[in-house]
């Protein structure tokens, strides 16, 4: 167990699984790194920021799958090979809020369905084979009704809609990706995580009890 990765839609509850995880982890005496993708208070999220804020078009749409899947491929690269390098290749745990997993979620959905997998195979192949960021021992998706998300994102910003970034404000945009995430969650053998009773969210002690059981073999 070296790298496991915590993915969901805006909203679902990455940070608080992976939280929560870690401190599961470091009670049973193991070496815990928490990592949160994009990188926002690093140099090199720049154009990632460019991109959310709308600075190359008010659209997720705008920006061609390509294009902004480098913008954080850049960001994952340069974090570990800057940061968390030493810690994974000495059997650190490492924890990451988001991972190469993101991009395929959120960039397959601006391209028609038929060419998901040619996307997928060039995304992860670029990220990890010619950049070379470790894959992941695991991957749990944390699924979460769209509209359920949607209602958390809004009590995140308390209604204030010009904090949402680019994926944020588009709900069609976030429908799609929730469709896009259980094709990516099948393809790549993710574990996933029911976080709601329908459209009700189970408490995050329950959750947390999924994802330990997700990973059991792991553990």
């Amino acid at each position: 167990m070296k790298l496991i990765v915590i993915e969901g839609l805006d909203g679902s509850g990455k940070a608080t699984q992976t939280q929560l995880l870690a401190e599961y982890l470091e009670k049973q005496g193991q070496k815990v790194r928490k990592v949160s993708f994009p990188a926002y208070d690093k140099p090199w999220s720049y154009p990632v920021k460019m991109y959310l804020g709308g600075a190359f078009g008010e659209k997720p749409g705008d920006v061609s799958a390509w294009a902004a899947s480098s913008f954080f491929a850049v960001d994952r690269f340069a974090s570990f090979r800057t940061d968390w390098q030493k810690d994974y290749e000495s059997g650190t745990v490492i924890l990451c809020d988001r991972y190469v997993g993101s991009n395929a979620i959120h960039q397959s959905v601006k391209m028609p369905r038929e060419n998901w997998d040619e996307y997928m195979d060039w995304l992860f192949d670029f990220e990890h084979n010619k950049m070379g960021v470790p894959v992941p021992s695991a991957t749990v998706y944390l699924k979460m009704h769209p509209e359920t998300s949607k209602n958390l994102l809004s009590q995140r910003y308390q209604g204030d809609e010009s904090k949402r970034d680019i994926h944020e404000k588009d709900l069609n945009y976030l429908l799609s990706c929730h469709e896009a995430a259980g094709y990516v969650a099948e393809k790549y053998g993710w574990r996933v995580v029911e976080c709601c009773d329908g459209q009700t969210l189970l408490s995050r002690e329950e959750v947390a009890q999924r994802v330990l059981q997700a990973i059991s073999d792991l553990l």
